[in-house]
């Protein structure tokens, strides 16, 4: 899968399990060029994600929420996750 098929999976996961008002998966793997977790092909993304489903809810939560809808492309097509979840009411 390449960066491309990447993102729309992110976005299709995403979308699908938490019903976002708004999100962005932002690809970031040209700012690890020569990193290790880098060399193996796998891909280095950036989300910001707006969801009702964050309301009341820890970080912590919201990362497991978001690595849920991940689920094996945690293992197969992504390196490095970074998130910045909110619920509406934080915006």
């Amino acid at each position: 899968m390449d960066s491309t098929e990447r993102i729309e999976e992110i976005n299709r996961r995403l979308q699908s399990a938490l019903r976002p008002e708004t999100l962005q998966v932002i690809d970031e793997g040209h700012l690890h060029v020569g990193h290790e977790g880098a060399r193996d092909g796998r891909g280095h993304f950036r989300v910001l994600i707006v969801a009702a489903a964050f309301d009341g809810q820890t970080a912590i939560k919201r990362h497991r929420l978001v690595y849920g809808a991940m689920g094996e492309l945690m293992e197969s097509d992504i390196h490095a996750l970074a998130i910045e979840a909110y619920s509406p009411e934080e915006l």
